[in-house]
């Protein structure tokens, strides 16, 4: 299946995106641990010249931990501050403001050698659909979050959220590319549910899952399922939906519901801490 998504509001959010950038210090950008090369948008690198970086791999706590600190050490060699997060459960979120100032600690100094000592640090806080951004905002800011509203620079009508008396930000749509480099990062994308639902098929997503975990995850399907071992994708969601009973009216084996479930399960966290990337390998599935 041939994965992509880009609907025209995705055009207009970048083109604001490239203005608001010229306002901040720094640009917060949310991976997606499970996948961190797919869910990086390259067009961020290019808008984000000259800025200050924090790379937050969000998810953290689903993802595969060995690799997790792989990936860290991989974004922090390209000269960029790297945390892990879990923004729902907050592991990791109180590490944040930490890592902005790091980030920032040079502009911090210029403003005090100018004696601007209690100016905020402005951030834009970027990422694809579905990585995460609402929640990490509500996580960060907790009870605190309040809108600054129009501020001298910024451009009419512009809404920044004032996390603390160190920090506005700015948020932005989550935004995708206009096209994959592979459809290694579009399968990818569609798995952890960046691209919208009804461009996918679910039975040939929940297949690989099925036997990448099966691969590099031993036992994760088979304890999760009750299933025989196997290493057949097609297979093995046979025998899942069969375990389940999951069958339509007529008693014919139900496997696109079923494989909409074993999604779901991969994304809830439900088949172990899955990472589907390594740093040093751009192959796909």
């Amino acid at each position: 299946m041939h994965y992509q998504w880009y609907p025209g509001h995705m055009t207009k959010a970048r083109r604001q995106m490239q203005e608001d950038i010229k306002l901040v210090d720094v640009v917060l950008e949310l991976l997606d641990a499970r996948v961190p090369l797919a869910s990086k948008n390259p067009d961020i690198d290019e808008l984000a010249k000259g800025k200050a970086k924090v790379i937050l791999l969000n998810k953290s706590d689903l993802a595969d931990d060995k690799i997790t600190v792989r990936f860290q050490k991989f974004y922090e060699q390209q000269g960029a501050f790297v945390c892990c997060v879990n923004s729902k459960g907050g592991m990791g979120v109180k590490k944040v403001m930490e890592t902005v100032r790091d980030a920032c600690r040079e502009k911090i100094e210029r403003d005090r050698a100018r004696g601007m000592i209690n100016r905020p640090i402005r951030a834009m806080i970027v990422g694809i659909p579905n990585v995460g951004k609402s929640t990490f905002i509500n996580s960060f800011a907790g009870k605190a979050c309040a809108k600054t509203g129009n501020r001298p620079g910024v451009t009419k009508g512009k809404q920044w959220i004032r996390l603390n008396k160190e920090l506005e930000l700015l948020d932005t749509p989550g935004i995708l590319w206009p096209k994959f480099e592979n459809q290694r990062i579009g399968l990818h994308l569609a798995m952890i549910g960046s691209i919208n639902e009804d461009l996918l098929d679910q039975n040939e997503l929940a297949i690989q899952l099925l036997e990448y975990i099966t691969t590099n995850y031993p036992g994760s399907v088979t304890e999760r399922y009750q299933l025989e071992e196997c290493s057949d994708g097609e297979e093995m969601l046979r025998q899942i939906a069969e375990k389940r009973a999951c069958k339509k009216k007529g008693g014919e084996l139900d496997l696109e519901k079923m494989a909409g479930s074993v999604v779901d399960d991969f994304r809830g966290g439900r088949l172990g801490k899955v990472t589907l990337e390594v740093p040093e390998e751009e192959s796909g599935l």
